[in-house]
């Protein structure tokens, strides 16, 4: 499926466009588009849930883990560069 707007929604946005209305007609269209846009949108299952969850706190960990490192290693090389 491709993330484009729905036809019906162009062509609605083109006649609003095309008539100039009112300030308060732009926002009525800003609103009818964004609830378009938001039923489009696909809640992950519990089982996609947990998984993306756990792909993120791994990612994290490790760059934790090479962060920590890194300042080991660089707090190392200053006290051998400027002694203690």
């Amino acid at each position: 499926m491709i993330d484009e707007p729905s036809e019906d929604v162009v062509a609605v946005a083109k006649k609003e466009r095309a008539a100039r209305r009112n300030p308060f007609s732009r926002i009525a269209l800003f609103v009818r588009q964004v609830f378009s846009e938001l039923r489009k949108v696909v809640t992950p299952t519990r089982g996609e849930l947990f998984s993306y969850t756990g792909v993120v706190l791994i990612f994290v960990v490790i760059m934790m883990a090479i962060v920590f490192g890194l300042d080991q290693l660089f707090g190392w090389l200053v006290l051998v560069a400027f002694g203690k």
